[in-house]
């Protein structure tokens, strides 16, 4: 059962011999049997990785938290790091803010699995006990302990020397219905975005390089942009009294977290105080 647990959390059967101690070939020797003892098919083979199967994804919700709390009086009970902690949130904010907050931890032995992803699958995998943890970009509904991260504030930007009118120039978006972007155009603005960007990149870290390349404008969480600004390779084209932000929150399974996930929510919540 924790093997099959440790599979069903990583995606992936080589991904979770390592937290077991065990080789890929016997973590896969032991699934076959427990779908062999079971009579039912658990995981589905992909070139990359495993998909679990609606039966796999009901045992895991029932076994995780007896598997988990024999773990702590266990190993857990003596090195809360003992197990990886799977943590998934958005891929910019987890690459430029959440990762190095966690640098201490690691050097004390923390052992992190990341996964990036849209807040709405990553809620879904927290409840299915893909990740103990899920930096969200929307307040979670259901049974879940949210609690506050941070606030990400949006800011309309140009290359250097940009000197048009925003509302004419190329969008640079984050996907075709320009979520970001629509946002700030009807909160700022009043008024909705042109359709039909010029460039989509799904990665707001793309979005920033295309800009800075002169490409066109677009909205981007000032912590993404902060030294480009700065540095004035990237100009603020507007100054709003109310910038558009949004909340971002640490999110885990109402439970009380074992030692690990719940150090690792400590560390980011400490932290974030300085974002």
């Amino acid at each position: 059962m924790r093997t099959f647990l440790a599979v069903h959390r990583a995606g992936s059967l080589t991904g979770a011999a390592p937290s077991l101690g065990l080789s890929q070939p016997t973590v896969t020797a032991q699934v076959r049997a427990l779908e062999e003892q079971l009579g039912q098919q658990l995981f589905v083979r992909r070139a990359r990785g495993v998909t679990p199967t609606s039966v796999a994804d009901e045992l895991a919700a029932r076994i995780a938290p007896h598997v988990d709390a024999l773990s702590s009086l266990t190993v857990g009970g003596v090195d809360p790091f003992a197990a990886p902690v799977h943590l998934a949130g958005p891929a910019e904010l987890t690459t430029v803010r959440v990762l190095p907050a966690l640098a201490g931890l690691v050097a004390s032995g923390l052992k992190l699995r990341v996964s990036f992803g849209l807040a709405d699958d990553l809620l879904a995998g927290l409840t299915q006990r893909r990740y103990d943890l899920v930096i969200s970009t929307i307040r979670p509904r259901g049974r879940f302990t949210a609690t506050p991260l941070t606030d990400e504030e949006f800011v309309l930007v140009g290359p250097r020397g940009f000197t048009g009118d925003p509302r004419t120039a190329p969008l640079v978006a984050y996907a075709e219905d320009l979520p970001i972007i629509r946002r700030y155009w009807r909160s700022v603005l009043g008024v909705r975005p042109p359709p039909g960007p010029a460039v989509v990149v799904p990665d707001l870290r793309g979005v920033l390089a295309c800009v800075l390349a002169g490409f066109g404008v677009s909205v981007l969480p000032r912590y993404l942009c902060a030294a480009e600004l700065a540095s004035g390779s990237l100009v603020a084209l507007l100054d709003p009294a109310e910038p558009p932000i949004n909340t971002l929150f640490v999110v885990t399974r109402v439970e009380p977290c074992r030692a690990g996930p719940a150090a690792v929510r400590d560390a980011l919540l400490a932290d974030a105080a300085r974002w």
